[in-house]
């Protein structure tokens, strides 16, 4: 009992701080694209965001992973001391290293990051942001491994807070440009004072020790490659838009990735409980059984969802953006269930891990990676940023398959028909909406009403176990 208590604690805590630090920046996009006079500039902003992501990837190398492990190998608090100082100087080396890099090849990460040399004053800003947030990753972990979730949920408050009270001012004054990455930066900054000031007793530099930052290594660099891969599932199309078609039509495929994305708020919220669940039920007998039933029903509830967002994707982005943005409304359902098939991938692919096999996850991606830059090579100046949004989608999908497929084959995972007949229903729902219905809202919702409603036929006995269980329990309070 007390372990479903701290799992269901944690997956409240922590999931609920990673949705609001990405729900604030959700609610904020209509308001920061209607002080924008053009769809360029929230591209080219954005696109700052993702070479910030690529930098800080090869900055902090695994190195946040292998210390959160390492943590908790012994309970001497000295020895803890010591990891967390390992963890931290490195990081700072590397970081530093990335920062100066980032500096000298400002030309060249401008032209292929921005399109444009003339942008290369933004990657200073870029190379500011990635420095400040890599080491603050480091930072700020002795808050959530000693589970202070108090000061956690303040963070996640705070961080975009108060990088929207500083970005929307300068919006205002036509900073359009500057504007975000300035903000994050100086946000970024902040929480770093602020958790160098709480942390500081965990980071010396004379508790640096050449022996620990072996076995730390050897945990982190093998997880760089699977860091660099979600990078190139997350941003790499923004990058080929932006060189392919502009950084207009970059802005408008990053607000239709940032509607998308809304579905990262139910994979943040799964994930931070997740974890727990997987590795305590996994030397049970029926856990191949287990893993699947729970894949299955991540699957039906994230078709159902998007479902409704393919029926909602129009009225929303007619509704709430001006008409510059209007085209992002056929890329958005596609955005929302990447991140879902995501999900599912690292629920079926867990069993790898389980087995202590981790290298054909990471090639089972790397494959679903590298047809997503081919899909946008070739998808992209056909179908504009549907053919991106697609090119994602597809690598997802074919990733999730390829594993699947490999983890049937070793019976470490089991799939049902009725998986199989709701996830063909879901393919014809999307490719009929696609076709005739995509700005009809009301058809689309009748539609997508009718794929829930066979849905639940379908787990009707799983439902009423649900019932029964919730009944019983509101009876004996």
């Amino acid at each position: 009992m007390k372990k479903f208590k701290l799992f269901i604690e944690n997956f409240v805590i922590y999931g609920l701080g990673g949705i609001i630090s990405k729900l604030v920046p959700l609610l904020m996009v209509p308001i920061v694209t209607g002080l924008m006079p053009d769809t360029s500039y929230y591209g080219i902003s954005d696109l700052s965001n993702t070479v910030v992501s690529f930098g800080s990837a090869i900055a902090v190398m695994g190195m946040y992973d292998a210390m959160y492990r390492m943590f908790f190998e012994k309970e001497d608090e000295e020895y803890k001391k010591n990891i967390c100082s390992t963890a931290f100087v490195f990081t700072m080396v590397t970081s530093i290293l990335v920062f100066l890099a980032m500096i000298l090849l400002q030309g060249t990460i401008a032209k292929y990051f921005f399109g444009d040399k003339k942008y290369a004053y933004l990657v200073y800003l870029s190379a500011m942001a990635t420095l400040v947030g890599a080491t603050n990753q480091i930072m700020s972990a002795p808050t959530r491994m000693q589970n202070k979730r108090r000061i956690y949920i303040i963070a996640n408050v705070l961080s975009p807070l108060i990088s929207y009270s500083i970005s929307i001012p300068l919006l205002i004054k036509g900073y359009y440009i500057i504007a975000l990455p300035l903000a994050q930066v100086i946000a970024g900054l902040t929480l770093e004072i602020t958790y160098g000031f709480l942390n500081h007793k965990w980071f010396q530099l004379k508790r640096f020790d050449y022996k620990l930052l072996k076995p730390l290594l050897v945990i982190a660099i093998p997880l760089l490659p699977n860091f660099l891969i979600y990078w190139v599932f997350n941003s790499c199309d923004k990058v080929m838009i932006a060189n392919i078609l502009g950084t207009g039509a970059s802005g408008i495929y990053s607000v239709s990735s940032k509607l998308g994305h809304c579905s990262q708020l139910i994979y943040m919220a799964f994930a931070g409980g997740w974890q727990y669940f997987a590795f305590s039920t996994m030397k049970e007998d029926n856990q191949v059984e287990s893993n699947s039933k729970v894949f299955e029903y991540l699957g039906v509830v994230s078709f159902v969802v998007t479902a409704f967002v393919c029926a909602w994707s129009f009225f929303i982005f007619d509704t709430v953006f001006t008409n510059d943005y209007l085209d992002g409304y056929i890329a958005a359902p596609y955005l929302f269930l990447a991140p879902l098939l995501q999900m599912l991938f690292q629920v079926a692919c867990n069993q790898f891990i389980v087995i202590k096999k981790t290298w054909p996850n990471m090639v089972i991606l790397a494959g679903g990676a590298g047809i997503n830059v081919l899909l946008n090579w070739s998808m992209i100046p056909i179908l504009g940023i549907e053919g991106a949004s697609l090119a994602t989608l597809f690598g997802y999908i074919v990733a999730v398959l390829i594993g699947v497929l490999v983890l049937i084959r070793m019976k470490l995972m089991v799939v049902s028909k009725r998986l199989i007949f709701t996830t063909v229903l879901t393919c014809i729902y999307m490719v009929v909406w696609r076709l005739f219905f995509h700005k009809e809202i009301l058809i689309s919702n009748l539609l997508a009403v009718i794929l829930t409603l066979t849905f639940i036929a379908c787990y009707k006995p799983e439902l009423k176990m649900i019932y029964i269980a919730l009944k019983g329990k509101r009876s004996s309070k």
